[in-house]
């Protein structure tokens, strides 16, 4: 009798076993993120920590592919939204997860002057650049590697931008390090160099879905934003005029939560112009200080998935995935549709390079570029 308890119970903790496995078993594999591009080889790389989250990220773009967290009932699943393959990350939205630069957002007429000469950059949003073109960090195998840092594993991106490169001048050497703690931390630390005077922006596109990625829209997921302002945009170009507009009171205010449905299909003309929210929102901080601040909390009530982001940045881009429209399938085989991910892409002031009273983005030969975000799980 004892030996029959005792294999139902080695039974039943292999099932359990099996049953864990099994929820957190991911619709892809290392094999499908290797590839030579360029001449240079693309893989997946995954990060593990104590609790069992996981993150994979490849080195194509520095992107992160997938973040595993559990909800309330320590259910995992994956929250950001992607592809199952290098494959479609070639063919597909190269901005899904990627590091953005040199400069994120967009960058007016296309264009900017460095002491008296003209850059040019490709047009391709509106009669702006975004996103520094279509050739930019994202397009680029970085060199990666594992390392082993006091806060946890993790892996460093970097890569080398060549003067002239996307229309950018100088030779650019740029890092990003991703670390994953034991507090469910997902640590993005950047650093960059240039031989020449050049505009940076750097940030991370990630689109999040707490109920899980292809799981349907974002509109009630519930909001907290620390800004009280933001740089007004002039029209659907989304190219900011200068003013630094508050937003207190407004359908704009995240200051206290709200779901962001609520009030996404307001007649403010701000809203309107996104056509829902896709605003640089300044944070309530010293602008040019540097300092690791709260920036925004997500909370989605099903699952209890809560995500807060810390950042040294001055500002954030809200967006909330007003341009998906159902012609990329996802990691899960769903069709990513309208407003099915939210971004939160820790930054400075889009088009800084023509508005002096925005925080400076002109980085020069000899100094160093260097920027932390922080983005937490846990649940609630």
């Amino acid at each position: 009798m004892k030996q029959i308890i005792s294999l139902t119970l080695i039974l039943l903790v292999v099932s359990c076993a099996t049953v864990k496995k099994e929820e957190m078993k991911m619709p892809y594999s290392q094999a499908d993120f290797e590839k030579v591009i360029n001449g240079k080889q693309t893989t997946l790389f995954t990060l593990k920590n104590d609790n069992g989250m996981v993150v994979t990220l490849t080195n194509y773009g520095a992107k992160i592919v997938s973040i595993y967290v559990p909800d309330k009932n320590g259910k995992m699943e994956d929250v950001v939204l992607g592809f199952k393959s290098i494959d479609e990350y070639v063919s597909g939205d190269a901005t899904h997860g990627a590091v953005v630069g040199p400069y994120a957002n967009r960058i007016a007429g296309a264009s900017f002057e460095i002491d008296g000469q003209t850059y040019q950059l490709e047009v391709n949003n509106h009669n702006a650049n975004l996103h520094s073109g279509t050739q930019s960090f994202y397009r680029q195998v970085w060199d990666g590697k594992e390392i082993t840092t006091d806060k946890g594993p993790a892996v460093e991106m970097s890569l080398k931008f060549p003067d002239g490169a996307s229309g950018f001048p100088g030779n650019k050497d740029v890092k990003v390090t991703y670390t994953l703690t034991n507090k469910n931390e997902l640590i993005l630390d950047y650093e960059a160099t240039t031989d020449k005077p050049c505009f940076f922006n750097l940030t991370n596109h990630s689109y999040f879905n707490l109920k899980g990625e292809g799981m349907g829209d974002i509109l009630g997921h519930i909001v907290v934003i620390d800004a009280d302002s933001t740089t007004a945009v002039g029209n659907n170009e989304l190219i900011p005029t200068g003013e630094i507009a508050s937003i207190k009171g407004t359908d704009m205010d995240f200051t206290t939560p709200h779901k962001i449905g609520e009030r996404i299909n307001s007649d403010m003309d701000q809203i309107k112009f996104g056509g829902g929210y896709d605003h640089n929102y300044i944070l309530n901080k010293d602008q040019n200080a540097g300092e690791m601040t709260f920036c925004a909390s997500v909370y989605e009530e099903n699952s209890g998935r809560y995500m807060e982001v810390f950042t040294t940045e001055p500002a954030v881009q809200f967006y909330t995935g007003n341009f998906l429209d159902g012609s990329l399938t996802g990691k899960r085989g769903n069709k990513y549709e309208y407003r099915n991910g939210l971004c939160l892409e820790t930054q400075h002031y889009p088009d800084s390079p023509h508005h002096p009273n925005f925080p400076n983005t002109l980085l020069q030969p000899g100094d160093v570029l260097t920027s932390e975000t922080i983005y937490k799980f846990s649940v609630k």
